[in-house]
């Protein structure tokens, strides 16, 4: 499983004109399933982002999680993660989980989160989505369960 970690000020999914997921202070994800992921990949991740130490202390030194911060996330599927663009033009996405258990994970990676006491907004699976956020610092990580 991987998991593209954003710092942000605010952040919003929109579907079809629609939002369907918005928050302030947090992190916005990007969930990406492989094949050989299961629930204890997403249960690591989920505990992992919870406990991340990405936010400032009054010195300026990450010190503080989204937990502590009481901040929010906003968490969208994305497939693509998982695109191989090592031969030719077009990314190549048979590395990423078929819908219906991608579906699952991405479910259940979010309930965890729940459980952990955090805010969780979401997208639409499967949905074409417009995302936007302010990306604060900028502070972009990369997570894979498998690394």
């Amino acid at each position: 499983m991987r998991v593209v970690v954003q710092r942000c000020k605010d952040a919003k999914v929109t579907v079809d004109k629609a939002v369907t997921g918005e928050i302030g202070k947090g992190l916005m994800l990007l969930v990406g399933v492989t094949h050989e992921d299961t629930e204890k990949d997403a249960k690591y991740l989920a505990d992992k982002i919870a406990g991340l130490r990405i936010f400032e202390d009054d010195a300026g030194k990450m010190n503080y999680s989204v937990t502590e911060t009481e901040g929010a996330i906003l968490s969208v599927s994305q497939f693509t993660l998982y695109g191989d663009c090592r031969k030719g033009r077009r990314p190549n996405f048979m590395g990423a989980a078929a819908p219906a258990e991608a579906e699952r994970l991405y479910d259940y990676f979010n309930q965890e989160l729940r459980t952990g006491g955090l805010q969780v907004e979401t997208g639409v699976f499967g949905a074409m989505m417009d995302v936007s956020l302010t990306n604060w610092g900028p502070v972009t990580l990369i997570l894979d369960s498998r690394s």
